[in-house]
């Protein structure tokens, strides 16, 4: 078994809890206990409902004491530096002095809750202080339960118990961003402007940096044997039982010959092991000799060109990317790597941010098609019905979606995606066996290879979702919630057939919104889309993602989210209550990037 423990080693971010109180003597006895109490119960609820990417539970700290002015403020931050805390939450059950107990870090995402009740109304205190942070530029979230509480009541609302889950996810997706960086192996594939790494965007919006290797380096470690060779027969030899191999699509002539066919699996199952490696490092590198090659690159994403440079010579990146993308390989479960195909580095952010949402795998593909009712049946007879019957998208691309995205995974008897510590084996085989391994068409890669063949299972729930960049406007993101969707088999077969049936596809139903500019078809998503790619995240996420694009400044173009489940700054309000979407616009604008 690889020890992958080095992968956390360096800690994740934790989320600091301050208890706030009026520092007059009989109003501190009086409230003392009650806010600790509370900002403990806080706690409590984040560690029991929130995961890092590991599986462990999301640590809380709060602070030793109840702050009530500068000094204990100031040792507040001091002690939140040193336990690494990246979001914070600000509790207060009365009222205190905002300016002598606020933080003022604008880098760290911050909330305030105040306790809803009449007799000492943390919720007064928790207006000027929101009040406090818009005059000063340091937006805040806002968040006290809809019902007025009994001073006795140490509970947390279930209304603001969800807002503080959400932010938290959020917070802690932006933290956990900080200082990692992002690996381009390769360059621009095919002229696709989304490859183009933009720094100050990584460095300004995400506090993240970038590193790049040519794709000769994993070249280079191919053939100088630099990767772990016990764990490169491990993975072979899985390979050869878990990976079926399908039907070749190619014309007789045009065959890859067996022998080639075999010496193609061993190329791409060293790539895998090799971009894992330049990603994370690997220490047995370094017992090996190799301690440079050991190091790593600290990315928590990557992405490889592969076409075409690669992959008219050498097996395409189609394995290295659905299996390392996926949530199991050789080693077993463990989190997914996430690395973009065609070193599409905006799709490799888009699924960050919904991995670290949600700690699952993602599924990276084009927007294919759009296929109308009447398109569906003037070449199948078939009228589509149901979730489908305004039409449906094809999403598919070669080879970077997860194996996760077949769908054999349930919960409660639905398809679903899974973070990795609930995954079982047995649904690991289920993935494995609903996929085909399909030699590449050589006409588009002349290298050879295998690219995953699966059909998403229907009746998931999912966020499709991209980050663009728009000159004059920056980054903005745009998501559209909805449902994979089964098709009859003969119906997706003629569709299919239609593209590249040896592709993983998923069929998508966005949610409709009766008289909405982009959601009242499922045409009008498609047009407005900014990019030939896209992600795919199991579950209705697009609350959270728009709660973390307000934490990063990325206004939010499209979405389908009803306007009662959005959560931003409080701040956002004042650019404009009526059009929430030009207000995330106006106020993005104005506070710029998080990392200035």
């Amino acid at each position: 078994m690889a020890d992958l423990a080095h992968r956390y080693e360096r800690g994740f971010p934790k989320i600091g809890i301050r208890p706030i109180i009026d520092r007059r003597k009989l109003v501190k006895a009086a409230t003392q206990e009650m806010t600790m109490e509370l900002a403990l119960e806080a706690a409590r609820l984040l560690s029991a409902n929130l995961r890092y990417p590991d599986g462990t539970p999301v640590a809380c700290v709060v602070n030793d004491v109840c702050i009530s002015g500068l000094k204990e403020a100031a040792d507040c931050a001091d002690k939140f530096a040193k336990e690494n805390v990246g979001v914070l939450l600000t509790v207060a059950s009365g009222w205190c002095y905002p300016l002598e107990t606020m933080e003022t870090d604008s880098r760290l995402p911050h909330a305030v809750w105040g306790f809803n009740g009449t007799e000492r109304p943390g919720a007064v205190y928790m207006g000027a202080l929101h009040a406090a942070h818009n005059q000063k530029g340091l937006p805040v979230f806002k968040i006290y339960g809809r019902h007025i509480q009994d001073i006795g009541e140490r509970t947390i609302p279930a209304d603001a118990a969800d807002k503080l889950l959400r932010f938290a996810r959020a917070g802690l997706a932006a933290a956990m961003l900080r200082g990692k960086s992002y690996l381009s192996i390769g360059s621009v594939s095919m002229g696709i402007a989304g490859c183009i790494v933009d720094d100050d965007f990584y460095q300004r919006y995400l506090g993240m940096k970038n590193a790049y290797v040519d794709m000769t380096e994993v070249s280079r470690r191919i053939e100088r044997g630099i990767y772990d060779e016990e764990e490169f027969v491990r993975a072979l030899a899985w390979v050869k039982e878990k990976c079926i191999e399908g039907t070749d699509p190619n014309p007789e002539a045009l065959i890859i010959p067996e022998a080639q066919k075999a010496q193609n699996w061993e190329t791409v199952v060293k790539m895998a092991l090799i971009v894992r490696d330049l990603m994370i490092g690997n220490p047995r590198l370094a017992e090996r000799g190799f301690e440079e090659e050991a190091y790593g690159y600290n990315a928590i994403a990557s992405g490889f060109q592969g076409q075409r440079e690669w992959t008219d010579h050498l097996p395409s990146a189609d394995f290295l990317e659905a299996v390392l993308n996926s949530s199991f390989d050789w080693n077993g479960t463990r989190e997914p790597y996430i690395v973009a195909t065609e070193n599409d580095n905006l799709n490799a952010v888009t699924m960050l941010f919904q991995h670290y949402l949600t700690n699952t795998a993602q599924i990276f593909a084009d927007v294919r098609a759009y296929w109308s009712p009447e398109a569906v049946e003037r070449v199948t007879g078939h009228r589509l019905e149901g979730r489908a019957a305004d039409g449906v998208l094809h999403l598919i691309n070669s080879g970077p979606a997860a194996l996760d995205g077949t769908g054999e995974m349930t919960r409660d008897g639905l398809p679903a995606m899974k973070p990795h510590w609930e995954i079982s084996e047995e649904e690991v085989e289920r993935c494995l066996a609903a996929t085909s391994w399909r030699p590449t068409y050589m006409d588009q890669f002349a290298g050879g290879g295998h690219s995953t063949d699966f059909l998403t299972r229907g009746g998931m729930p999912v966020t499709m979702a991209r980050l663009n960049l728009v000159e004059g406007v920056g980054p903005v993101l745009q998501l559209a919630e909805g449902y994979t969707v089964d098709l009859p088999a003969d119906v997706h077969a003629a569709l299919d057939e239609r593209t590249t049936p040896t592709w993983p596809t998923t069929w998508f139903a966005p949610n409709l919104v009766p008289g909405d500019p982009v959601f009242e078809d499922a045409y009008t998503v498609m047009a407005h889309w900014g990019s030939n790619h896209c992600v795919v995240s199991c579950g209705h996420i697009g609350e959270d993602l728009i709660t973390l694009a307000s934490i990063l400044r990325i206004p939010v173009n499209m979405h389908n989210v009803d306007a009662k489940r959005l959560l931003r700054p409080s701040a956002w309000s004042a650019f404009g209550t009526k059009d929430p979407e030009g207000a995330d616009y106006r106020a993005c604008a104005a506070y710029g990037p998080l990392y200035k």
